[in-house]
C-alpha cells in the first residue's frame, strides 16, 4: 500500500478552495467527490444527493462578499446571484487555477480510520470497486447542509411530509393548504415561494426572527458588516436595530411574533420578500406545532388548521459518515474543534468550512485552508494540546452566552473577528514552526 501526503474529502465550495492552495503551493494531494462534478450544495440535483438547493435559490449574502480573494465574480453577476451562476463561477474557479485532473469524481470515503504511525487509511469506493489508500494527513470538507433534522410531534398526520433538503420545486402544491416549520433562511424563502400557489400557507416558528431585508439604504445588507463588526457587541446591536426600523420599520407593523430574543443573538434571518407575504395575507404566521390530528395541525396558541403538506426546514445535524463513532462523534452538533479547524487530540486532521457565519462561508474557508496549508508545509505551528482544548472550552462559553440556545448555533462565527482570529493565529503560529509535514512533491508516495 502506497502513503499518499494528503487528501480532501469533498470537492465543494470548502474543497475546491482547499484544492486550489494546495496545487499552487505543490503540496501533494488528492480530492475525492461522491458526485460526478463540483460544486457540492450549489449544484442543483447534485448526483451525490447531498445538495439542499431549491431551483429557485439565490445567495443571501452578496456577490462580492461571497467571492474568493483573488477571483472575484463577474461584474455583470446580479448582487445576489441565482445558485446556477455560483456553480459556473467554482467551474470558472477550478478551471482559471488548473486543478480539476487532482479530483477523482464518482468516489466515495467510506471509511477514515487513524493508524498508529500517526497516519489515516481511507476506504474509497469507486467506479472500479472498493480499495483502500493511507494519508499523511486529512482534510474534512463535505459540508454540513445535507442531512436533515427531522422533528418528531405526537399524532399522526394523514397528508405529506418533507424536509427542506428534499423540496426542489412547488409543483404539484397548487391550491393546497401548506405548512413550513421553521423560519431560518430556506424556511422563509421556501414559504414566499409556496405562497404564490397555494391555497393557503402557513409559517410556524418558536420563537420569531429579527427579519432583516437583503438591501439595507439600497446596499446589499453585508456591505456594512465589515464596519460594525469592528464595534463593540454592546454598540453593534442598537445600531443594527436602528438600521433595521429606518429600513423595514417595526415588525409588529406586519403582524409577526416578535422575538424574545435580541437582534444578534441568532443566525441572520435574511429576507427582502416574507413580510410583504405576510403584509399581503398570503403567509400566516403560526407559533410552534404542538400536534397532528389526522389532517389537522394544532399549534401551541391552541389553534388548528387543515393542512395537506408539511414541509420541515429545520436545519442539519453535522454528520461524518465515514468517522467511525468511537473515533469521532460531535454531539448535538457541538464540533469542538480548535478555531474551528483542529482536533487537538489527533494530528494531521483539519476541518474545512465548518462555520455558520454572519457572511459568506467561501472566504472564510479559503482563509482555513491557507492555515493548514502552512501546518502542512511546517511554516506554521501548533500550541500545545492544552492551550488550544482552553481556547475551544473559550469559544463555546462565548457562543453559550452570546446566542440563543440551539443546536444551529454551536458552529456560529462573526466573520470579520474570525478573520482576524485566524490571520492573528498564523502569524502566532510561525513561532511553533516544526518540519513540514509533507514532503515535497516529488516524494508524494513512498512504499510501505
Amino acid at each position: 500500500m502506497a502513503i499518499h501526503q494528503a487528501c480532501i474529502i469533498g470537492a465543494g465550495s470548502s474543497g475546491i478552495t482547499a484544492a486550489k492552495i494546495f496545487h499552487e503551493r505543490k503540496i501533494p494531494f488528492d480530492c475525492f467527490e461522491k458526485g460526478s462534478g463540483i460544486g457540492g450544495n450549489w449544484r442543483y440535483c447534485n448526483d451525490n444527493n447531498m445538495s439542499s438547493a431549491y431551483k429557485s435559490l439565490h445567495i443571501n449574502t452578496s456577490r462580492d462578499k461571497m467571492s474568493y480573494s483573488d477571483f472575484p465574480m463577474p461584474k455583470d453577476y446580479p448582487d445576489f446571484p441565482h445558485h446556477s451562476q455560483i456553480l459556473e463561477y467554482f467551474e470558472a474557479y477550478v478551471d482559471r487555477f488548473q486543478f480539476r485532473d487532482k479530483i477523482t469524481f464518482c468516489t466515495e470515503v467510506m471509511n477514515v480510520a487513524p493508524l498508529k504511525d500517526g497516519t489515516y487509511e481511507l476506504t474509497l469506493k469507486g467506479p472500479n470497486g472498493i480499495r483502500r489508500d493511507r494519508y499523511g494527513a486529512v482534510i474534512v470538507a463535505n459540508g454540513h447542509h445535507w442531512h436533515p433534522t427531522r422533528p418528531e410531534f405526537p399524532g399522526e398526520f394523514w397528508g405529506k411530509t418533507m424536509h427542506s433538503h428534499d423540496y426542489k420545486t412547488s409543483d404539484g402544491m397548487e391550491d393546497l393548504n401548506v405548512l413550513v416549520v421553521g423560519m431560518g433562511n430556506s424556511g422563509c424563502d421556501i414559504a414566499c415561494e409556496i405562497s404564490r400557489i397555494a391555497h393557503k400557507t402557513f409559517l410556524s416558528t418558536r420563537r420569531g426572527a429579527h427579519i432583516i431585508p437583503k438591501y439595507i439604504f439600497g446596499l446589499p445588507m453585508d456591505t456594512y458588516l465589515p464596519y460594525l463588526d469592528r464595534l463593540p457587541l454592546w454598540l453593534q446591536r442598537p445600531a443594527y436595530r436602528l438600521a433595521l426600523f429606518l429600513s423595514r420599520g417595526p415588525l409588529s407593523s406586519y403582524k409577526m411574533p416578535i422575538p424574545k430574543h435580541r437582534i444578534l443573538q441568532e443566525h441572520p434571518t435574511v429576507s427582502s420578500d416574507l413580510l410583504t407575504r405576510v403584509g399581503h395575507g398570503k403567509i400566516t404566521m403560526k407559533p410552534n406545532l404542538k400536534s397532528f390530528r389526522g389532517d389537522r395541525v394544532c399549534f401551541e396558541d391552541e389553534t388548528e388548521e387543515q393542512i395537506d403538506i408539511v414541509i420541515y426546514a429545520t436545519g442539519y445535524k453535522i454528520v461524518f459518515p465515514f468517522f467511525d463513532p468511537s473515533f469521532i462523534n460531535f454531539q448535538d452538533n457541538e464540533a469542538l474543534l480548535y478555531k474551528r479547524v483542529i482536533l487537538p487530540n489527533y494530528h494531521n486532521l483539519y476541518f474545512i468550512g465548518l462555520v455558520q457565519p454572519w457572511g459568506a462561508i467561501m472566504p472564510l474557508a479559503e482563509l482555513q485552508s491557507e492555515w493548514v496549508a502552512g501546518l502542512l508545509e511546517g511554516n506554521i505551528g501548533l500550541p500545545s494540546q492544552a492551550v488550544m482544548e482552553k481556547s475551544i472550552a473559550k469559544d463555546k462559553d462565548l457562543v453559550k452566552k452570546r446566542y440563543v440556545t440551539s443546536k444551529r448555533h454551536t458552529i456560529q462565527v462573526d466573520f470579520q473577528p474570525y478573520v482576524k482570529e485566524l490571520k492573528k493565529e498564523m502569524k502566532t503560529g510561525r513561532k511553533y514552526a516544526l518540519q513540514p509535514v509533507l514532503k515535497p512533491a516529488a516524494m508524494a508516495e513512498i512504499a510501505c
